[in-house]
């Protein structure tokens, strides 16, 4: 009997093709050497092959199969937190930019059912994953078909993520910690009588990353360059195990108007940030 497989579309990734489809005049122009640093940085050899053996699954199968390629490990901490009914908007700490928000979706969805993030348009780029995501795009003439979608996601049935800060996390005094959260959040949980969960993934990046972004600010170069380094971030980070904290559900009547909302998400920031230590205490309530 013939066991029909669901065919794999995917077409390797040539970074020289890449970058004559954007821009052919400038193709011509880059010196082989940084053709082939591209190449190393984003791992693509690696990333190729896997694609070409598992492109043709979605969603938790996908990353299932991404996390025995990397052979990293998780522990769930607070999951009694979270009530077995419900919609909610779970927003959490961005430490390694990808490989935390590929794990808390995949999670998410396997408790509760289907889940999407809202994250930047270029992720849609990633089709095993395409149905987990709602693109955010403030600029440009896609900029309210997105709005149109985003509110279509808090009007559905769908779990939701929210990375607050919109960027992986940087080092600042010393410590691991997001950018600021942003208000998004909190008026869409108001608005739509939505309940938020807080979480914190325990993780980070390498000193190298931290360490670029900084000579970047340092010399006032717009172009955000560590964030080409996030795939080989991604395998550094083989072999690890990463814990990740759930807080209990936050009711959205708690943003009231003593606050606005831009200081009720850093409220929020603080919470996150606090779990680990409240766990640790043994004390579960939050608010």
């Amino acid at each position: 009997m013939a066991v029909e497989v669901e065919s794999n579309s995917f077409q390797p990734i040539d970074i020289r093709k890449v970058v004559q489809g954007k821009n052919p005049k400038l193709a011509g122009k880059v010196p082989g050497f940084i053709y082939n640093w591209l190449t190393r940085i984003l791992h693509l050899k690696e990333l190729n092959a896997f694609m070409l053996q598992y492109g043709h699954l979605k969603g938790v199968e996908f990353v299932n199969e991404g996390i025995k390629f990397l052979n990293i490990n998780y522990e769930l901490i607070g999951t009694e937190n979270i009530p077995k009914e419900g919609k909610f908007i779970f927003v959490g700490n961005h430490p390694l930019g990808g490989l935390d928000g590929m794990i808390v979706l995949k999670y998410v969805t396997e408790a509760l059912g289907k889940t999407r993030s809202i994250s930047n348009d270029f992720l849609l780029e990633i089709t095993p994953l395409k149905e987990w995501f709602v693109p955010i795009n403030k600029v440009g003439s896609q900029s309210r078909n997105y709005a149109n979608l985003v509110e279509d996601l808090y009007k559905s049935d769908d779990q939701i993520l929210i990375f607050p800060a919109g960027l992986c996390s940087r080092k600042i005094n010393g410590k691991i910690v997001d950018l600021t959260w942003q208000k998004h959040f909190i008026q869409k949980a108001v608005e739509h009588k939505i309940d938020i969960i807080p979480f914190f993934f325990d993780g980070r990046n390498s000193n190298f990353f931290y360490n670029l972004a900084k000579i970047r600010k340092f010399f006032r170069i717009k172009v955000n360059i560590e964030m080409m380094y996030l795939a080989d971030e991604m395998f550094k980070h083989k072999n690890k195990t990463f814990r990740i904290y759930f807080g209990k559900p936050i009711p959205y009547s708690t943003f009231n108007q003593t606050k606005r909302p831009i200081e009720w998400a850093e409220e929020v920031k603080k919470i996150t940030y606090q779990l680990p230590k409240q766990k640790a205490m043994g004390n579960n309530q939050f608010i």
